[in-house]
């Protein structure tokens, strides 16, 4: 672990059984509708100020790239505020391009790949803040479980954008975007390296196995609702990205 200066080292109806309905999953993403409802009014204000999603988008972005340096440098606890600020961007483009009616398929796209590069970055600046330590073995270590929390980060995002362009509404699992950004950005905003940086690595190594964990889970999810369903015309046989 980082060394660091200054840180303490079913319904029943009558005479029938029904089975219940699955309950939905409690995420961070389907809280977003009274989210929207608290940030409505700084929302509109934005609109009236005529602020274009696309620039809030590249905000974030440039935010999240610049709390990605702060981890690096080993400004921890800035670098996680960053993050945290960056992601509550990513709240507000969403939701002025769909008050304005700017919302569209360009801005969508371009959100969500901003998003994927931000969120490398994110993971980069934690693998130098590691790297610039005297290693030693759970260090080094720590770099691997750093670089699988990244696979399994883009393969959440990605496992639901494929069986979307299949036509399948795959969120299931626990680790999203939303869930990765507050985990570690409160984490590290809060401990920082505290305690020789254990309670940032354990949360590294918890977002890891979730984020992995949530895409397994969303291939079978998928493997259980299209096997031996056809393709549609013009479908991707060859399951090219």
């Amino acid at each position: 672990m980082p060394h660091h200066p200054g840180h303490v080292s079913g319904t029943v109806s009558e005479g029938h059984a029904t089975p219940a309905p699955p309950r939905p999953r409690k995420s961070i993403s389907s809280l977003r509708e009274p989210v929207q409802r608290v940030i409505g009014p700084v929302t509109r204000w934005l609109i009236r100020r005529g602020v274009h999603p696309n620039a809030i988008t590249v905000l974030g972005f440039v935010v999240t790239v610049v709390g990605a340096v702060m981890f690096s440098q080993d400004h921890v606890h800035i670098g996680g505020i960053l993050i945290l600020l960056g992601g509550l961007l990513d709240v507000f483009d969403g939701s002025v391009a769909r008050e304005s009616g700017l919302a569209s398929k360009f801005g969508a796209f371009f959100d969500a790949t901003l998003d994927r590069i931000s969120e490398i970055a994110m993971y980069i600046g934690l693998m130098t803040l590691y790297n610039a330590y005297e290693l030693e073995f759970i260090d080094i270590w720590m770099i691997y479980i750093i670089a699988l929390a990244l696979g399994g980060s883009l393969m959440v995002s990605y496992t639901r954008a494929k069986a979307e362009s299949l036509g399948l509404d795959c969120s299931v699992g626990l680790m999203e975007r939303g869930e990765r950004i507050l985990v570690l950005g409160l984490g590290a905003a809060i401990f920082g390296l505290a305690w020789d940086g254990m309670v940032l690595s354990s949360i590294i190594v918890i977002v890891a196995l979730l984020t992995n964990a949530t895409a397994i889970q969303r291939m079978f999810w998928v493997y259980r609702r299209g096997t031996g369903v056809p393709l549609d015309d013009g479908g991707d046989a060859a399951g090219k990205a």
